[in-house]
Order: C-alpha cells, then sequence, then structure tokens
C-alpha cells in the first residue's frame, strides 16, 4: 500500500485538525476568491490568525472528533465507574464473595462474547461501507438482530447446564442468573450499528445517564454479601434500555426487515471468522477469572480479578481512540490507501505512547491503588497489578498496529491464527499455573500470552502491509465483505 508522507509526525492533533478544516477552507477560497485579491494588503495580516481559526471551528465541527468524544464518555462510564464501586464493593463483600461475584462476571462477559459474535467488528465495518444504502443496512440490521436472537437463546441452555456441575455456579443461583441477565442485555445492546454510522452521540449519552444510575443504586441497595447479586443485576438494566431505545432509533433510520433464514445464516458466516477471534482473545482475556475459579479458592480470584479491572480500565481511556477509527479506517482502506495508511499511523502514535505512560503509572502505584480502592484484604493483588502493568503498552501496540491495520484490511485469518493460538497458550499455561500459582500464576500466563500477541501482529504488519514501509507497491484481494481491500 503506498502511503503519503505523514504531516507533523510528531503532533497528529495539528494533522487532524488540518483535515477536518479542509474542505471548509477550499469553500472559503471559492467564493471569496475575487475579494481576497482586492483586499490582499488589509488581508495580509489576518491570514495566520483566521487559518488557525478556520482548523478549530473545523475540528469543533468534525465527526470523527464529535464520535470520539462519545466513545470516551462511554469508556469513562465503563471503566471509571467500576473504580467508584469497587471500593465498596471489595469492603462489603470481601475477598472470597467478590471472588464469586467476579467468576460469575467473567461467565457472563463470556454470554456477551457468543452474542455479539464478532457482529461489533463486521457488521460495523458492513454499515460503515454500505451507510448510504437504506437497504442493505435494513438487511444487516435484521440479520445480526435475528442472529443474536439465537444466539442468547443458546448461550441461556448453556449457563443453566454449566451450573449442573460447577459448585460456584450450583450454589449460587441468584448471582448466576443475575449474570446471565448482564450478559444478555450487555450482548444485544446496538452501539456497533451507530459506531459504523458514526453517529454515537445519543445512544452514548443513554449508556452513560443508565451507568449512573445503576451505580447510586448499588451504594443503595447492596448492603452485604447476600445483596452481591443485585450489583451483577444492576448492571444489566442500563445496557437492557440502550437496546430497546437503540433499535427503535434505528428502526426510524432505515426500514424494519424481519429476519430471514437467509438473512441470519449471512450474519453468521460474516461473522464467523472475528467471532473465532473474539473466543480466541477471551481464552487470555475475557475469561481469565473463570478460567483461574475453576483450579483455586474464590479469595484468589478476588485478588487477580481487582488487579485486571484496575489495568483494564486504565487502558479502556485509550479504546476511544480505536473505536472511533475503526469505522473510517474500514471504509478508507476500500478506496484511500494512503488515506489510511496515514491515519493510522497517527493512531498508532497517539495510542502506544498513551499505553507506556499507563503502564509506566500502573507500577509505580500498584501499592497506593490496591489499598485505596479495595483495603488491606486484598494486599495480594499488588504483586498480581505490578504484572499488569505490562499491558498497557503491550496491548496498544497490538491494537493499533495490528487490530487497526489488519482487520480493516480483510485480514480475518491471520488475525484469527494469531489469536487462536495466543489463546491456547494462555490455557495451556493457566492449567499448569494456576493450581500451583493461583492468581500471580494466572497473571504470569496472561503476560506470556499477551507478549506472543503483540509480536506476532507486528510481524504480519510489517510481512504482509505497508504500514511502515511507504513505498511498497500493493495488491489488491477480495476481504470476506465482497470488496476489494489492500493487502501486501
Amino acid at each position: 500500500m503506498n502511503t503519503m508522507p505523514v504531516k507533523s509526525p510528531h503532533n497528529p492533533s495539528t494533522v487532524l485538525a488540518a483535515e477536518a478544516a479542509e474542505g471548509e477552507a477550499q469553500q472559503d477560497n471559492v467564493s471569496a476568491g475575487g475579494s481576497r485579491v482586492e483586499e490582499a494588503g488589509s488581508d495580509a495580516t489576518k491570514g495566520a490568525p483566521n487559518t488557525w481559526m478556520a482548523r478549530i471551528g473545523g475540528l469543533v465541527r468534525n465527526d470523527l472528533v464529535h464520535n470520539t468524544a462519545a466513545l470516551y464518555g462511554v469508556q469513562l462510564c465503563r471503566k471509571i465507574f467500576p473504580l467508584i464501586t469497587m471500593p465498596y464493593l471489595a469492603r462489603v463483600l470481601g475477598p472470597s464473595v467478590w471472588g464469586t461475584v467476579a467468576f460469575v462476571s467473567s461467565l457472563g462477559e463470556f454470554i456477551v462474547l457468543m452474542i455479539e459474535f464478532g457482529f461489533n467488528l463486521s457488521a460495523t465495518r458492513q454499515i460503515a461501507q454500505a451507510r448510504h444504502s437504506p437497504a442493505v443496512c435494513g438487511n444487516v440490521m435484521a440479520g445480526v438482530v435475528g442472529a443474536q436472537a439465537l444466539l442468547a437463546t443458546g448461550s441461556i441452555a448453556a449457563a443453566w447446564l454449566a451450573s449442573r456441575f460447577i459448585p460456584l455456579l450450583r450454589d449460587n443461583p441468584q448471582l448466576l442468573w443475575a449474570g446471565v441477565f448482564y450478559g444478555v442485555c450487555q450482548g444485544i445492546n446496538p452501539l456497533w450499528f451507530f459506531q459504523g454510522l458514526e453517529r454515537l452521540r445519543l445512544l452514548a449519552t443513554l449508556e452513560i445517564v443508565g451507568k449512573t444510575i445503576g451505580v447510586i443504586g448499588i451504594f443503595l441497595i447492596v448492603r452485604s454479601p447476600e445483596n452481591a447479586w443485585l450489583a451483577l443485576l444492576l448492571q444489566g438494566i442500563p445496557p437492557l434500555l440502550s437496546a430497546i431505545i437503540g433499535m427503535g432509533i434505528a428502526y426510524r433510520l432505515f426500514p424494519f426487515v424481519v429476519p430471514t433464514v437467509s438473512l441470519v445464516r449471512d450474519a453468521l458466516v460474516s461473522s464467523w471468522r472475528l467471532f473465532v477471534f473474539r473466543s480466541g482473545e477471551s481464552l487470555y482475556g475475557a475469561g481469565n477469572a473463570f478460567i483461574l475459579g475453576l483450579f483455586a479458592p474464590a479469595a484468589s480470584v478476588g485478588y487477580f480479578a481487582i488487579a485486571e479491572k484496575i489495568s483494564k480500565a486504565a487502558f479502556g481511556l485509550l479504546n476511544p481512540v480505536r473505536e472511533a477509527l475503526y469505522p473510517r479506517l474500514s471504509r478508507l482502506a476500500a478506496g484511500s490507501g494512503a488515506e489510511a495508511a496515514r491515519l493510522a499511523r497517527i493512531g498508532a502514535t497517539l495510542m502506544i505512547s498513551g499505553g507506556f505512560l499507563l503502564g509506566i503509572g500502573l507500577y509505580v502505584f500498584a501499592p497506593l491503588l490496591i489499598r485505596t480502592i479495595t483495603g488491606a484484604s486484598f494486599a495480594p493483588a499488588v504483586t498480581v497489578l505490578r504484572i499488569f502493568a505490562l499491558l498497557p503498552p503491550l496491548l496498544a501496540v497490538t491494537t493499533s498496529v495490528g487490530l487497526q491495520w489488519l482487520l480493516p484490511h480483510g485480514q480475518d485469518g491471520v488475525v484469527n491464527r494469531i489469536i487462536l493460538t495466543a489463546g491456547a497458550l494462555n490455557l495451556v499455561m493457566a492449567f499448569a499455573a494456576a493450581p500451583r500459582f493461583q492468581h500471580v500464576g494466572m497473571a504470569v500466563s496472561v503476560l506470556i500470552a499477551e507478549c506472543f500477541v503483540c509480536a506476532s501482529m507486528v510481524h504480519a504488519v510489517m510481512v504482509r502491509t505497508p504500514f511502515w514501509n511507504r513505498h511498497k507497491p500493493l495488491e489488491t484481494v477480495t476481504s470476506p465483505l465482497g470488496k476489494e481491500v489492500l493487502n501486501g
């Protein structure tokens, strides 16, 4: 993929501002060309300020900036609100009950994974590339909604079956079904649809308001270990409301299409590769607390889960950059390869810099964070958090250099092989280390898996694409969506 020289590589925000204002500046030049010639002398002293005002005005009106801000609001709620409730819940529930809640929460995340089925990547890509075709968008929506209904039914049945064999689930039925409720509600959230349209502000506002109410409810209702199940139940209500309102808005924008067997099949077929990717990712990501709970006491799960949540909350501060760039990169990848490469490099600069700063902060302040958030009873979590301090820089490289570049260019198969291998690696190491070293062994397993993913993604980008080499020639291939995309 041939790429253009990056403007001001050490100042990405300037490039974005200039890019946002470019259309407006061009229009002003055409409409006012004659008067500017006549008033050249007086304008000479005002040119620089006017240029900067145009850039600032264009940046304020830029949809990419609006979507990034909306996603930052959502991510702050998803990452910061748990940090607000964690100190309270850790003290009220204690390490063992908190560990049980974390175990069931991990099951809920597996349900979210099953219901999303990769639609938040594949369907977002489809909507982004067909956003001006109401018929296509309606069919995509119908296929995804029908597929998610089937997947939700299967997930509920699987959770019931698992509870017959796993003691922590069998002995806590209220907690189990509260976790299932959360998983289903979060899984059907149609944020992916509005992300593809790059129209996120309303749905983001609904989620922020709903989660705020949920946090208030936790402080008012959860008063003892017996109320632990209510903490999960309250987490499921905001995404349920967002799903109901979001669906209503979606079907006002595009025609309602009844899900058919063919549409559901097409949705599943177009997403199954990314579902495999997400499934492999969960083996060293979302499912770690669940895996640990199969071998270790609930208290060890609690130590691990606290440190994992803090590290994920820290890295979550960078997620809006990734989520805002992904649909834009998907659209540019189908047309302007040079522009896609330039935008991807800007995103990589921002995310990797932020990842290193977050990692340093986590390592230095780990004892203070654990003591402040959870109290002295969770002191063993300090070691886990310091191990996880290496994750933000690793994840920043993996996401910005690998996922943000390989997936929009149809390299799903390459990504799947890397993620599945890492998931299997993490699973094998967890089975070997967790029974003996418990929360520390699980943390080391996760770190090794993430190192493997990071190195593999960077290697794939260097070999297959011109992300770094601006003069590398391009070839075109057909992506799983049937569009011509770029591939090295």
